[in-house]
Order: C-alpha cells, then structure tokens, then sequence
C-alpha cells in the first residue's frame, strides 16, 4: 500500500456528511438548466438496473436531484447524440460519452481475458459486426436471437457476440428498447473526438479515480475504490497524483481523501426530500452509508419474501440532509401504495409524505394507499398528512 500523507486538513463527521450531499447533488440548488445531462457528469456515472416499479433506477436518479423532470427526457438525455455510452463501472452504467477514453483500461483488460463464461463459436463476432454495419442499430433478438430457446442465461452466438464485443468497445448501446440493448458500432455512435484508446491504464485509473472523488466529494480509499470498481492496488498506485487532499474525518476509523473543490466553501443550501433509488450513487457503498447516515440499507429483491425486513425495492427517504426512513412502493393502476414504511420517529412523517405525493406524482398517480407502517401508532398521522397534501 502507497503511504498516506498525513492529512492538512480535518472534518467533522457532520462537514463530511454535508460535503457527500453536495457532491452528490441533494445540498444546494440544482443545476435545472444542465437538466439531466447535468446531474450525469456531475454523478460520472448512472447506474441501470432491471427493476421497475415507481420507474427504473436511471429514471430515479436524475428525479431525485431535479424533482419531476420528464421521464420522455430522461431517456433522450441518455441515449440521443452520442452524449453517454453504456458500461461496465460500478455496474452496468450511462455513463458520459467524454469518459470513453478513461475506460480504454478496462476495454483492454477485456480483449486479454483468457476466459469466459460462454464460448464464441468461430465466424460469430464478425458475423455481427458486418451485420450492425450494414443493418443496424440492432437488438440481440434482430442480430439472430438473444437466446438458444432454453434458460435465460443460454445465449444465442450473436449474443455472446455483441455482447463481447460491447466490452471490447467495438460496438456500444445506442438506448434501451423495452429493456433489450439495441447495439450499434462504436464509430457511428460516440463522436469522433472521444474514439480512441490512447491514454495508458494508470492514466485511465487516475482520472476515474479523481472523478469519484469528485462525486463523493469525500471517502474512504474503499468508498473511492468501489465508485468504479477499481481495485485497492489500483487506487493507491494513483491517488497521490490524482489531486485529492488527505483528510481525517473524526469518527472515521481509515484515512479520507476529498475533493479540493469540496473543501474551499463550506456546503450551505436548502436540503431536497426524496426518496431515492436503493440503486443511487448516495447509497451505493452500504459500510459508507452507515458511517456517514447511520443507516444501514439493503436490496431485498433477490432475498426471499420471508426473509425480508423492509421489503422487495425499499427507497430510503433523503430529508434535512438524513436518512429517515424507507417504503417499500408499488403502482396499482393510478394507485401509488406504500406497502411498507420505516420511519425513524414522529418528524419523518412530514416529509415522508411530501416524498411520496411528489413521487405519486411524477409517476401520474393521483392517489396513495398505505397498507403498513412499522410503527403501527404513525400510521394514523401519516394518512392524514399524505390527505393534506393531495387535497
């Protein structure tokens, strides 16, 4: 491991907290003139995910900095122009098209890759290629199949074909259709400004890791590290010339890095109320999120029902710059319903209400039904309150 500078600088656990909202877009005004653009280069990264239930993650993310931003323009801000490329970061990510270069390491780690999960029969990978050429943009389903007819994870040889060579950087995801990829070929795709993999791997690994620290505004080397998934050894093989400043956070057991711009005013402005995405940049690292929030968030949809505490896609809601509390939300025809909510006391009730009228709301629903709340004596005042608001 590189050794740590002895940080110039020290924060409180509260500076720290109020820095990470900052940087993440939920302390201040937002920028409504960058729009959702905006909230992709500020973040570095927009994580996707299969789930949809009041809207699917990516939706989420720039709704919860911007409010109630058309759903139509979230998807134009992503995926028209050739303003944002889709890749692996901390997970599958849009991610902003100026970052392709910063990517060249991980595209060249995969074209080394001695192994993979799925075979590419001889021919495939060309066969594709000179079919998005001449044909495309395609999905996996109109380049032959995206399967061979049995399970799911039983790719057809196009598949396995655009999909490697999604990863090599040869072809890139042009939107999302119904949820299916359409591919299209790099070089049609990104501008030509971007093209190219010229820039050495510690190159790439120091400005990704400059970027997240910038995002965090202030982190752990593991917060840092796992922002884009970079390893340990990568991180401290950078850090000392990617610009950020050794920190001590009191309460912070390991040594912090933040981002200098994060340090030269102190963050002041109004607060956003929201429920947030369990998929958001903010939560993403669950050993961060308890030392700055206290809270501890989990995903449960892939834990079985029984198992479950808080339920199958609990959102925390984000109020006065904390965590107080979560739902667990589904949508009945014009219906929002609140299956299960988590509250951390009396006061959360205000704005777990506002949260989710605004959010009933966006997603065009004119009502809320709450069915439980975990703490049976708040159920009355948040009914009343969630009545208030949409009378």
């Amino acid at each position: 491991m590189t050794p740590v500078q002895p940080p110039a600088v020290e924060l409180s656990a509260d500076q720290a907290r109020r820095i990470a909202l900052r940087a993440q877009g939920f302390l201040g005004a937002p920028d409504r003139r960058a729009g959702v653009p905006g909230v992709l280069r500020h973040l570095g990264a927009v994580q996707l995910d299969t789930i949809s239930v009041l809207a699917r993650s990516h939706e989420l993310i720039p709704y919860a900095r911007l409010g109630a931003v058309g759903r139509r323009r979230v998807e134009e801000a992503y995926w028209s122009g050739g303003r944002a490329f889709e890749y692996w970061s901390h997970a599958a990510c849009v991610l902003p098209a100026e970052e392709w270069p910063h990517f060249a390491f991980r595209r060249r780690a995969y074209r080394a890759r001695p192994q993979w999960h799925h075979d590419l029969p001889d021919g495939a990978y060309d066969t594709v290629i000179k079919q998005l050429r001449t044909e495309g943009p395609l999905t996996a389903t109109e380049l032959g199949g995206a399967n061979n007819g049995g399970e799911w994870w039983d790719w057809s040889a196009s598949k396995v074909a655009v999909e490697r060579a999604l990863m090599y950087g040869e072809v890139v995801c042009t939107e999302r259709r119904g949820w299916k990829r359409v591919y299209d070929l790099a070089e049609r795709a990104l501008p030509a400004s971007v093209l190219h993999d010229d820039l050495d791997d510690a190159e790439c690994v120091r400005r990704l890791v400059a970027l997240a620290g910038q995002s965090l505004g202030v982190g752990t080397r593991a917060d840092i590290a796992d922002y884009h998934r970079l390893k340990a050894e990568q991180f401290d093989a950078v850090v000392a010339d990617s610009g950020l400043v050794p920190v001590a956070v009191r309460g912070w057991t390991k040594p912090a890095w933040a981002d200098p711009a994060a340090l030269a005013s102190e963050p002041r402005g109004r607060h956003r109320t929201t429920l947030l995405s369990p998929f958001d940049s903010l939560v993403w690292e669950r050993a961060r999120t308890e030392r700055i929030f206290a809270f501890t968030h989990r995903l449960e949809a892939y834990v079985p029902k029984p198992k479950r505490v808080h339920g199958y896609f609990a959102m925390p809601l984000l109020a006065g710059g904390r965590l107080q509390g979560r739902v667990d939300p589904a949508r009945e025809g014009t219906t929002l319903v609140a299956r299960q909510v988590s509250l951390a006391g009396p006061k959360a009730v205000p704005p777990m209400a506002e949260a989710l009228v605004e959010a009933a709301s966006w997603v065009d629903c004119t009502d809320v039904r709450l069915e439980r709340v975990d703490a049976p004596e708040l159920h009355g005042p948040l009914t009343r309150e969630i009545a208030r608001l949409l009378a």
